[in-house]
């Protein structure tokens, strides 16, 4: 059975709930990614791992250093994501569902990421 993600206006078929984006901080040049899990009507951050630490991308208390990335679990859930567009980073976000697409990657308005509505 397949899971629905939204992705702005588009609609994914996920083979499994689980999905990571990536992406490198604008500022602080320091790569992050992040697991979630798809949880109807709502997104749960299931992991964070960063190569660093800076501004506004500081490690959780909890966090524990695993070979060279800061990782926690805060299993934390939300009802979206909404993902800038600026273009100003160089890559945009890394979105994998297993396979990889990039998004933001150009200037645009602000990409939303949420659970397909159940029918």
């Amino acid at each position: 059975m397949s899971v629905c993600l939204m992705v702005g206006a588009a609609l994914l078929s996920l083979p499994t709930p689980d999905f990571t984006l990536r992406w490198t901080h604008s500022v602080e040049k320091i790569d992050w990614v992040e697991s979630w899990k798809i949880t109807p009507p709502t997104l749960t951050l299931t992991r964070v791992a960063i190569k660093g630490s800076g501004a506004g991308m500081e490690p959780a208390d909890d966090a524990r250093l695993e070979n060279g990335w800061w990782v926690w679990h805060p299993m934390t859930q939300f009802p979206n994501l909404t993902l800038a567009a600026s273009g100003a980073t160089g890559a945009g976000w890394h979105l994998c569902t297993p396979t990889c697409q990039d998004l933001g990657t150009q200037s645009g308005p602000p990409i939303t990421i949420k659970p397909c509505p159940t029918s």
